[in-house]
């Protein structure tokens, strides 16, 4: 049975491929994914890194290996990854990685309404993106190449995916604010909300 048409998230995904490495405690998988700099795509939080394991545990994808305390330290349970586990981590890697799939994006939705913005205001928005995505940029550079002396690439392709994408956008909002800023691109608010006003009324009476 392939469990992950459950359609389990990233966090499911990382918990089963940490697991696959070796059985862990979920101190050590938090503490790996830092140190790999997964943080650049997980929020590092212990909710829901418990939650995915509840998840995956109730779904049999996982099982508890044995359950220790170390002094005082609070009781600490460590995972290993079942059978069915590993064949899902498998599938649902192959199906993310080869199939392209249209995600949301907040920004997305946001440029669709832009022309509520006058052409001068959103020229300073998209500026100000510009600026913000540059900051971005800079500090992944440098994660990545601080994390490249201490591991392997292949740990580190998808800061190199998110950069790339970083790098495409802040070159698409650059040339759009470009655009707006010389008149290529413009627009006049008033105007069009008068338009979508009037069409909405011409519509309503036409109603039977």
């Amino acid at each position: 049975m392939n469990y992950m048409t459950q359609e389990f998230g990233i966090w499911e995904i990382a918990v089963l491929a940490l697991l696959r490495e070796a059985p862990m405690h979920p101190y050590q998988m938090q503490r790996l994914l830092k140190e790999r700099h997964k943080d650049e795509i997980l929020a590092l939080k212990r909710g829901s890194l418990y939650h995915a394991i509840g998840r995956l545990e109730r779904a049999g994808l996982i099982e508890v290996e044995n359950t220790s305390r170390e002094g005082r330290r609070p009781e600490r349970t460590t995972y290993r990854i079942a059978p069915a586990g590993t064949e899902s981590l498998l599938d649902v890697l192959r199906r993310i990685i080869s199939t392209p799939r249209q995600e949301s994006s907040e920004f997305m939705a946001a440029m669709s309404f832009l022309l509520h913005l006058p052409p001068d205001e959103a020229a300073l928005q998209l500026a100000e993106r510009c600026r913000r995505l540059q900051w971005q940029i800079d500090g992944l550079i440098a994660g990545l190449t601080a994390a490249s002396a201490h591991v392997l690439r292949i740990n580190l392709v998808e800061s190199e995916y998110l950069l790339a994408m970083l790098k495409a956008e802040l070159a698409w909002v650059g040339s759009l604010e470009v655009d707006v800023r010389a008149g290529k691109l413009t627009w006049n608010t008033e105007y069009l909300l008068k338009g979508a006003a009037a069409s909405r009324q011409a519509a309503g009476n036409g109603k039977d």
